[in-house]
């Protein structure tokens, strides 16, 4: 469990987060966090602080906790414009549940890094070694990213990717959720030295310096609904046309809600969409709540199925293959886990109570299958 700081901390909530954001009272209990590199776990709280201090006026404000209980009533009666709909739901949202959630993408961005990193180098190789009269390009490493909903803990999880890769990258965000002003916000926060105290050693201040250097990470937010983009839309938001650069797509505690929310004819489809405009070697991340909490019905009878076989279904299926194969492309799954815990060291601090996560993650990678593509292996 993470430690609250004695300072200004406001109420803290007495019930438990939304079930896509935590795990359930009848979960298997997480087990013993593992050893960690005292580097990384300065590193996490580096993260933690910047969210406290970044949302300081959201987490010290006196209608805090009313706010976040009604978050978690419009969450449960599954509106999610009246959740979502206002920015000062969204910085509190943010400033409550997206902590826990950035360490926890960060580490399974970090756990898949050989996967991106093998696609940007088999990319830069292959452009360079292509013939042209332009002048050399960069060959400074560069991480491509598309998240599909969610912003705060995507954003700082993929700069936290960034700092530790010591490279750059460009992030696009696409949610249906006016998260503008939020990613602004910590896109400022990300790129700036955290807030010292004006008591801190000359050291200190010199030491002080930002999570990344300004121009290392470019963002981009767009607000949409997936299921209802046209193809030249997505294919602008998913960018690369011309390139063919590689990138990787998350959607993380999304998929369900599309499925539950938009239907599995659109979600499908849109499934589908992605794979044709995404460029050969990108990755698709996918990562849920795991069990039951992501199960979709299907048909008058309401015939529940996982939300990970209805996945595998559209991408891994023989039919869907077949079909996918006239577009000189297939799906194939890099890794598969049903339950992964995330459990919080002991030693962080934040102003608030902060809870372990238990998720299920599935990983693919988009194959060409012409004969003038080259395919990883």
């Amino acid at each position: 469990m993470v430690k609250k700081q004695p300072p200004r901390k406001p109420s803290q909530p007495k019930k438990n987060p939304p079930p896509t954001a935590s795990s359930s009272s009848s979960s298997p209990p997480a087990p013993p966090p593992p050893p960690i590199d005292p580097k990384l776990l300065v590193h996490q709280q580096r993260i933690l602080t910047l969210f406290s201090d970044a949302f300081h006026p959201v987490l010290s404000s006196d209608d805090f906790a009313a706010r976040l209980q009604s978050i978690k009533q419009a969450l449960f009666n599954r509106d999610f414009d009246a959740a979502f709909g206002s920015e000062e739901n969204l910085q509190a949202y943010a400033a409550r549940w997206s902590p826990t959630r950035t360490l926890c993408y960060s580490s399974i961005f970090q756990s898949i890094a050989q996967y991106m990193s093998a696609a940007s180098d088999n990319h830069l190789s292959a452009d360079q070694s292509e013939p042209s009269s332009s002048a050399p390009r960069s060959t400074t490493p560069t991480t491509k990213m598309l998240c599909i909903g969610g912003c705060a803990a995507e954003q700082v999880a993929f700069a936290s990717h960034i700092h530790q890769q010591s490279s750059s990258g460009t992030l696009s965000l696409l949610d249906a959720g006016p998260w503008k002003s939020v990613t602004q916000l910590l896109q400022n926060s990300i790129t700036s030295p955290p807030v010292l105290s004006k008591y801190a050693s000359a050291a200190a201040k010199a030491a002080n310096l930002p999570l990344l250097e300004r121009g290392q990470l470019e963002t981009t937010f767009t607000q949409a609904d997936v299921l209802s983009l046209e193809r030249s839309a997505l294919q602008e938001i998913v960018g690369s046309s011309s390139t063919g650069e590689p990138l990787t797509v998350t959607m993380l505690f999304t998929l369900n809600e599309l499925y539950t929310n938009g239907g599995i004819g659109k979600t499908t489809n849109f499934l589908k969409l992605l794979g044709q405009v995404l460029p050969r070697e990108s990755l698709l991340l996918v990562v849920d709540s795991p069990g039951s909490y992501s199960e979709a019905a299907v048909g008058k009878e309401k015939k529940r199925y996982p939300m990970q076989w209805l996945l595998d279904h559209t991408l891994l299926d023989p039919r869907a293959a077949a079909a996918q194969s006239r577009g000189d492309y297939e799906w194939e799954k890099l890794e598969s886990h049903d339950s992964i815990w995330f459990r919080l060291p002991e030693g962080l601090s934040y102003p608030i109570q902060l809870e372990n996560m238990r998720y299920q993650m599935h990983l693919y990678r988009k194959k060409s299958t012409s004969s003038t593509g080259s395919t990883m292996e």
